[in-house]
C-alpha cells in the first residue's frame, strides 16, 4: 500500500537517509523503531510529501508520488499524525470535527457519534487546547481518519500519553488496521509500540538494519547491542 525504495536525504549537507527501502500492507501495523536522530521523523516527512528526497522513489497504493506535494498525496489516500500537536487549539472539539470534515471534503457526521470512535463524546465542548496529552492525540488521530485513508503515519503517536490514553490509542491503530488500513507509526516507547504492531524495522543511522516480528525484536543481538544497550 505504501512502499520507499532507495530513499536518500542530504541535511546540512549530510545523509540523513541513506538508501532506505520500506513498505506497509494493508490491513497491518508497522513499526518503525531506532534511537533519536536514526531518520524516523526524515522518512515520515518524506513519506507524506512534506520534504522530496535527494534520489529514490515513493509508491502510494501503486502510483509513483514521489514528486507530488503533500496535498496531493493526501488526496490519494494517505492520513498524516506528525510529532508536534497540530488540533486546532482556539476551537472547541466539535469546531475540530467541523473543520476536519470541510478540510476532507467528507459527508458530515453526527459529532456525537464521530467522537465516539475514540472515545471523546463528552468531551465536545472543551477548547481543544485544554485537552489531556492523550485526549489531544486522540483528536488528531481522529482528525486524519475522519478523511478514511488508505495509509496512516503516525509519528511518535504515545509519547507523552498516559497509560490508559497508551490502551486507546492502541485501540484506534488496531481497529484502523482491522478495516484494511496500512499503519506505519514511529514511537520511543519501544515495547507499547511492537504491542501494536505485526511487525517491526529498526533504523540507525538512516538505514533499516533489520526488519522481525514483534516477538522477536527485542531479542534479536543487533537490537539488543545497537539500539536497547
Amino acid at each position: 500500500m505504501l512502499e520507499a525504495q532507495g530513499v536518500y536525504v542530504r541535511l546540512g549537507g549530510h545523509p540523513v537517509l541513506r538508501g532506505v527501502d520500506v513498505a506497509v500492507e494493508a490491513g497491518s501495523v508497522l513499526g518503525l523503531l531506532g534511537p533519536s536522530g536514526a531518520g524516523k521523523t526524515t522518512l515520515f516527512r518524506v513519506l507524506s510529501g512534506e520534504l522530496a528526497a535527494d534520489s529514490g522513489r515513493v509508491e502510494l497504493a501503486g502510483q509513483d508520488v514521489s514528486d507530488k506535494p503533500l496535498w496531493v498525496r493526501a488526496r490519494r489516500g494517505l492520513g498524516y499524525v506528525p510529532q508536534t500537536p497540530s488540533v486546532l487549539t482556539d476551537l472547541s472539539v466539535r469546531d475540530n470535527l467541523r473543520a476536519f470534515e470541510h478540510a476532507a471534503g467528507v459527508e458530515p457526521m453526527a459529532p456525537e457519534e464521530r467522537a465516539a470512535l475514540v472515545e471523546l463524546e463528552g468531551r465536545l465542548e472543551v477548547r481543544a487546547g485544554e485537552l489531556s496529552g492523550g485526549e489531544r492525540r486522540r483528536l488528531e488521530l481522529l482528525r486524519a481518519l475522519v478523511a478514511k485513508p488508505k495509509v496512516l503515519l503516525c509519528d511518535e503517536p504515545l509519547t507523552g500519553v498516559d497509560p490508559t490514553g497508551i490502551h486507546r490509542v492502541g485501540r484506534i491503530l488496531r481497529q484502523a488496521a482491522s478495516e484494511g488500513m496500512a499503519v506505519l507509526l514511529a514511537d520511543h516507547r519501544v515495547h507499547d509500540a511492537l504491542a501494536l504492531c505485526d511487525a517491526a524495522c529498526l533504523l540507525l543511522d538512516g538505514r533499516i538494519e533489520l526488519s522481525a516480528e514483534p516477538e522477536t525484536f527485542l531479542d534479536h543481538p543487533e537490537v539488543r547491542k545497537r539500539y536497547l544497550g
